[in-house]
């Protein structure tokens, strides 16, 4: 099947590469996604491991839409009836944008007929009892293109069922995963040192250690495709996965935070996961911090901090980036990765950084500075 890894903008490269490790040769880059194909195992597989992409959804149809007669033709022609079993329910989602067609609500109720039609075709009934598992169902029409396509995820993958609780500035499960690919520090090395000085809520401690003990990000939640009546393999795809689950591997990893609540969270969040005890965190605050690595070992700072997006907030915000230069400077041999939407920490942290990627944080564009 034709299938999209979903992903934010400027995060196609990072999940290309997550797929083609996982073995899908045929990976490229798309707008906001990844193409891919795959089977049944395959799609799970991609639900279960990609730690960077949003959603896997199977492509069941794209073609132009200039009418509504062309999506009702088009949502026929994807073969909905043969896939979905005959009391699937089957609600439709809908995006319009730079198109002849941009009432959502139509193309909702559009797709919505003809996939019924199509279901009651193959299954010989005259209305469809949306009675058994849902299978989501979404038209995205961009620039008169339409793409219908299957959500075989359910919840996006960010939810990794660890994080009940967020902080004041919490950065996704997926950007973290994706600056950590990033930054100089290697997971599978036993010399590297991650430290995170502004830890928030753990998610940076976190999704390192799940990279650290092989832990496939999807293995403590469900996907929508389990529900499925048709596809039966997910407690065998599950079960080798917890096969590679090793937390004995997690090593050097730390970080604090001056908020008391902050670490609280972060705490309940590390127990949460199923690794209390290997993470270490503690209220410290930044300006008076000391991390010593040890011999022969490198230290990486990777760090989400205040952006400083309210005008009360900036003066402090900038004087924060340079207390994280004084606290780098306190590291020798250390690398600083971190994740801003200022424009000028660089000026306030005094050095340039040595690498930068483009990312979003939400809606704020930000970039990931390596120094």
């Amino acid at each position: 099947m034709r299938c999209l890894a979903v992903c934010a903008f400027a995060m196609e490269g990072i999940v290309k590469r997550e797929l083609t490790d996982l073995g899908f040769a045929d990976a490229r880059c798309d707008q906001g996604c990844v193409r891919f194909s795959a089977d049944w195992e395959g799609i799970f597989l991609a639900n279960l491991w990609l730690r960077c992409a949003d959603r896997v959804l199977i492509l069941l149809g794209e073609g132009r839409t200039e009418t509504f007669e062309d999506l009702f033709q088009l949502t026929l022609s994807c073969g909905i009836g043969d896939l979905l079993p005959a009391d699937a329910a089957f609600p439709v989602k809908g995006k319009c944008a730079r198109s002849a067609l941009m009432s959502v609500r139509d193309c909702q109720a559009i797709v919505k007929k003809a996939a019924a039609q199509s279901i009651c075709k193959e299954h010989h009934m005259t209305w469809c009892p949306e009675t058994g598992a849902v299978f989501q169902l979404e038209a995205a029409i961009h620039g008169d293109i339409c793409r219908i396509t299957l959500d075989t995820s359910g919840e996006a993958l960010n939810k990794r069922g660890y994080r009940t609780w967020t902080g004041e500035a919490p950065i996704r499960e997926t950007l973290a995963a994706a600056i950590l690919k990033q930054s100089p520090w290697h997971p599978d090395s036993e010399r590297d040192v991650l430290y995170d000085p502004c830890c928030g809520t753990g998610t940076f401690l976190i999704e390192a250690a799940m990279m650290q003990s092989r832990r496939a990000p999807g293995l403590r939640r469900r996907f929508a495709m389990e529900d499925w009546p048709f596809y039966t393999a997910a407690d065998t795809v599950r079960a080798e996965a917890e096969e590679l689950y090793d937390p004995s591997l997690i090593h050097d990893i730390s970080g604090s935070d001056i908020s008391p609540e902050a670490i609280g969270l972060c705490g309940k969040h590390i127990g949460q996961a199923g690794m209390k005890g290997r993470i270490h965190v503690e209220v410290k605050d930044l300006r008076t911090l000391t991390v010593d690595p040890g011999p022969g070992r490198f230290l990486t700072f990777v760090a989400n901090p205040p952006y400083g997006e309210r005008m009360g907030e900036i003066r402090d915000a900038e004087k924060l980036y340079a207390d994280m230069r004084a606290l780098w400077d306190r590291s020798p041999g250390s690398r600083m990765t971190v994740i801003t939407s200022c424009p000028s920490f660089e000026r306030f942290f005094r050095r340039r950084a040595l690498k930068r990627t483009r990312f979003y944080n939400g809606r704020l564009e930000c970039e990931c500075l390596i120094i």
